[in-house]
């Protein structure tokens, strides 16, 4: 087994092994890799409960730890997730939402475990890079949004 030089490790309170298996089947080149059992008793779990997963989310290593209600997630950690238009935006945005997470703004939502998820149309990226009033256009339009929508950024883009 190869262990990658450097995996994000995010806390779970006991659903890990649920988060990854979610991820792996709404993300390409996401998988679960690997779960570990716990080798004994610890604060938050007995011995043979699911205490590490290891898995990917769009090729980047990830490492869920079922740590306990100690810690939980904010948005100062958040997947960006470019998407190629519309559809694709809506695919990964509805999955998230749907399956027990929030809305928020900007492109920004929230899976049911507590990780935060910017779903990013590459259209609004390529329209931010242009600057000047173009970029000022769809930066005001986008901040109206809760999920991007694609037509209104380039609409703004445009002028």
């Amino acid at each position: 087994m190869t262990l990658p030089k450097n995996t994000i490790c995010l806390w779970y309170h006991s659903e890990a092994e649920a988060a990854a298996r979610f991820y792996a089947e709404v993300f390409p080149d996401s998988a679960v890799k690997a779960i570990h059992h716990a080798p004994s008793d610890y604060p938050s779990g007995k011995e043979g409960d699911v205490l590490t997963v290891e898995f990917s989310v769009l090729g980047i290593p990830c490492l869920g730890l079922n740590g306990g209600p100690a810690f939980t997630h904010s948005e100062a950690f958040s997947f960006q997730v470019s998407t190629e238009d519309q559809e694709e935006t809506d695919r990964y945005w509805n999955a998230i939402v749907a399956n027990g997470g929030q809305e928020s703004a900007c492109g920004w939502c929230k899976d049911k475990w507590g990780i935060s998820w910017q779903i990013t149309p590459r259209a609004l990226i390529e329209a931010l890079a242009a600057g000047g009033a173009e970029a000022k256009r769809a930066f005001e339009a986008m901040m109206t949004m809760h999920k991007i929508d694609v037509a209104t950024i380039e609409a703004a883009r445009k002028g």
